[in-house]
């Protein structure tokens, strides 16, 4: 194919991956009721998963304290529009997660034709894998980190005369905020994967730089929560598991590509 032909594969690619992010976008802006009353508000309320879950552990542990009986805050709407550009740009947040494997299948199969056949063979299973991460990730963020978050700085007041009297905008910022950095991270193990099958990081460099690592998810971890020490411990634990994670990956990938390189010496040999 010449260079105009890739250009004219890769517009189709992108109008169809672009294409299912608007259906689904569309779908998500006629479901209004169960987007935002269920979904988007969901850890707004005391009968949110999560909550009750926390509750049902107090129960068993003999510790009513655990039981949210009222999250301390009022969500309000300040700017004539903010309600319908609030609608627009969850609506495709929504549809953007929701069309992320296709989307994400649609980049790939540009992308894959152009490798080599190792390198094909070891990228087999990556739409499954890099999907799995992303919804397990989603996950994550939404029944553990947000709501969480969300409780922790609702319920936090410098004084009882003072009322949390929340922004639209700020309320979905923080959700999408936690939910998506969340999905990203959980990226991570992919990542690794790949960059240790291009031989640019090994696990003894992982090893090596455990510590500047663990410096560098706090850091990270500061930048994208909410501006609190629960916050940012929520995300940055299970940052730091998966890089430890990334770090077991990347042993694997070596060992299997010794093997590998064995076998070819002894079939030459």
């Amino acid at each position: 194919m010449t260079f105009v032909d890739h250009l004219e594969a890769l517009r189709w690619h992108l109008i169809r991956a672009a294409a299912s992010i608007f259906v689904f976008a569309l779908a998500a802006f006629f479901s209004k009721e169960f987007v935002f009353h269920d979904l988007i508000l969901g850890p707004s309320r005391v009968d949110f998963w999560t909550y009750r879950q926390i509750c049902a552990l107090g129960e068993l542990v003999n510790n009513e304290d655990l039981c949210i009986q009222k999250i301390n805050f009022i969500i309000q709407a300040r700017q004539m529009s903010s309600q319908f550009t609030t609608h627009m740009s969850v609506s495709f947040m929504i549809g953007l997660v929701l069309a992320f494997p296709y989307a994400f299948w649609e980049i790939w199969s540009f992308i894959k034709p152009g490798l080599y056949p190792r390198e094909r063979k070891n990228s087999q299973g990556a739409v499954f894998f890099v999907t799995i991460l992303f919804i397990l990730g989603l996950l994550f963020g939404y029944y553990f980190a947000a709501p969480i978050s969300i409780n922790f700085l609702a319920s936090y007041q410098v004084d009882p005369s003072i009322e949390n009297q929340i922004d639209l905008q700020s309320y979905i910022s923080t959700l999408t905020t936690m939910v998506f950095s969340c999905a990203l991270m959980f990226e991570l193990p992919m990542v690794i994967y790949f960059l240790a099958k291009a031989g640019v990081i090994s696990a003894e460099l992982l090893t090596m730089y455990r510590r500047h690592a663990f410096v560098l998810v706090l850091i990270i971890s500061a930048v994208v929560t909410p501006p609190d020490v629960l916050s940012m411990t929520i995300f940055a634990i299970p940052l730091y598991l998966l890089y430890e994670a990334s770090a077991v990956i990347a042993r694997v990938v070596r060992k299997r590509d010794i093997e590998r390189l064995n076998k070819e010496l002894k079939d030459n040999a």
